[in-house]
């Protein structure tokens, strides 16, 4: 702030303000910091640009390649189908950790306690291996004859496996999510509800749950781009259409990783950059009256004009500003 108001007594009886000039303050660390970071951008562009052995070439070429946009096809697939499914388990599973009956409590916590408690590449393995665990699905009776059965193998391929690890593995982590957004809304609001004789099901879904979407959002989007990531581990199934496959199998084929890296890299961006202006704006709409606080703005002509006004004086009848 270059100038400051100061209240000062005159020697001559009279009480009034004056505008002095004041000495900014000085921030010359600020620019330091700032021609550092221009300088190593500066580096860091020569050295991409300069380098021969970044493949630009090679870059171009495969960035919109078929297998390519195909890879980024099913990461979309994975990641949508799995985090469906995970949200839904996971509302379940939160509603079930708020629910008076201890089993629906014990239940959920053992879900989440070993979904969390085991590697998601663990997982995809198991779901990758089930078929030889389990060669068949069987319906029928108990110890009895058999009504229905499936080839596993058919039932549960490569993308059934991938999406369910993914889906199941991720229900735990927003189970709990979902359970701290529940628990951030107020008890008297579910009190207020059922004493207007309102289904506690009811109360969940309409008063408890878009109220506690606020706190849900932020951690559920963080989690939805950290799922567009785990997607690369579903080699483990295997599962050879994603992505980080593709990119790899074309790295192996052409002996340049570099590049093909880079294109994996590149579209990885962009997937995440779409999906956190989404989270922004999912956000905004949930948090109206409580995030969207606009400050009042600070009107510098008015303090300036009420700085050369002229003060009360009481004894002539005058308010500020010489007005009657």
């Amino acid at each position: 702030m270059s100038r400051l108001l100061s209240r000062r007594t005159a020697h001559s009886g009279g009480a009034g303000l004056e505008l002095i000039d004041a000495v900014p303050v000085r921030h010359p660390w600020r620019w330091v910091g700032a021609v550092v970071i221009l300088l190593i951008l500066v580096l860091v562009v020569q050295s991409m640009t300069t380098n021969p052995k970044f493949y630009w070439g090679t870059f171009r070429t495969y960035l919109f390649d078929v297998l390519v946009i195909q890879g980024v096809g099913w990461t979309l697939i994975l990641t949508v189908t799995s985090m469906i499914i995970a949200i839904v388990l996971a509302i379940l599973l939160a509603f079930m950790r708020q629910s008076d009956n201890p089993l629906f409590r014990y239940v959920s916590w053992v879900w989440v306690w070993f979904f969390r408690g085991t590697p998601v590449y663990t997982q995809l393995l198991f779901w990758g291996s089930v078929g030889a665990l389990y060669p068949k699905i069987i319906v029928g009776v108990p110890f009895g004859p058999e009504l229905f059965s499936w080839d596993t193998a058919t039932v549960i391929n490569a993308t059934v496996a991938a999406i369910v690890g993914l889906g199941l593995n991720e229900s735990a982590y927003l189970a709990e999510i979902f359970r701290a957004g529940l628990k951030s809304v107020d008890n008297g609001q579910m009190e207020a509800a059922e004493a207007l004789g309102m289904r506690r099901s009811k109360v969940m879904w309409r008063i408890i749950l878009p109220q506690a979407m606020r706190v849900i959002i932020p951690p559920t989007g963080n989690e939805t781009i950290g799922m567009l990531k785990t997607t690369s581990l579903v080699l483990a199934v295997p599962f050879t259409l994603d992505l980080t496959f593709v990119t790899n199998a074309l790295a192996s084929r052409t002996f340049l990783p570099i590049p093909l890296l880079m294109v994996a890299a590149f579209w990885y961006l962009g997937i995440t950059s779409v999906l956190m202006v989404g989270q922004y704006y999912i956000e905004r709409h949930y948090g109206k009256g409580v995030d969207n606080v606009t400050k009042a703005p600070v009107q510098a002509t008015a303090a300036a004009a009420a700085a050369h006004a002229k003060p009360v004086d009481p004894a002539d009848g005058t308010t500020e500003g010489g007005r009657p």
